[in-house]
């Protein structure tokens, strides 16, 4: 019965937190923020768990893109949306992996920490597919780049509020590796 409870919070917090990036998703018109969800699936969920959490969180913003916002359905717009996905996963290991690198116990500085290495690695991964489909002075450029990493922990920061507060309503609390 643990292992079922187990389960259940981690596939009632993936669907929260994709849920959630999807509001975002549509609101930004595409701009689904991968690293935020990395830092705080890193400080708050098992390694597996958050990798799900990206690839659904990565499948939903394709759906929103192609089938919602419109968006081309040629083979440059498709090599991004893959482009899109490694990154996405990219930014979470290098969240899970710079939290295993550095213990920190102060959930702020977790949260920057990984937040950090997330967006790091999730720009990093962007610029090297932008080196072979084009597009590298958009995504590299320092003024959108430095937009980008503000916007993104501004909703890192909204994540981590709507995680206090369904938490303090009394759903339960997804189950860390240690835990597991």
């Amino acid at each position: 019965m643990v292992a079922l409870r187990t389960s259940s919070a981690s596939a009632l917090w993936v669907g929260l937190l994709t849920a959630a990036s999807s509001v975002t998703t549509l609101a930004l018109g595409c701009a689904t923020p991968f690293p935020s969800l990395a830092a705080l699936a890193a400080v708050h969920m098992r390694r597996r768990d958050g990798i799900a959490l990206m690839v659904l969180a990565w499948a939903v913003s394709q759906f929103v893109g192609f089938f919602l916002l419109g968006y081309p359905r040629d083979g440059s717009t498709l090599a991004w949306g893959v482009g899109l996905g490694t990154a996405a996963v990219g930014s979470a290991l290098a969240s899970y992996m710079a939290l295993g690198a550095l213990r920190y116990r102060a959930v702020a500085a977790q949260l920057g920490l990984a937040y950090a290495a997330g967006f790091t690695a999730f720009k990093a991964i962007i610029l090297c597919w932008a080196l072979v489909l084009g597009g590298l002075h958009t995504a590299m450029a320092p003024d959108l780049l430095a937009e980008q990493f503000v916007r993104n922990a501004a909703i890192l920061i909204g994540l981590y509020a709507l995680y206090r507060g369904l938490v303090a309503i009394g759903l339960p609390v997804p189950p860390k590796a240690a835990e597991a």
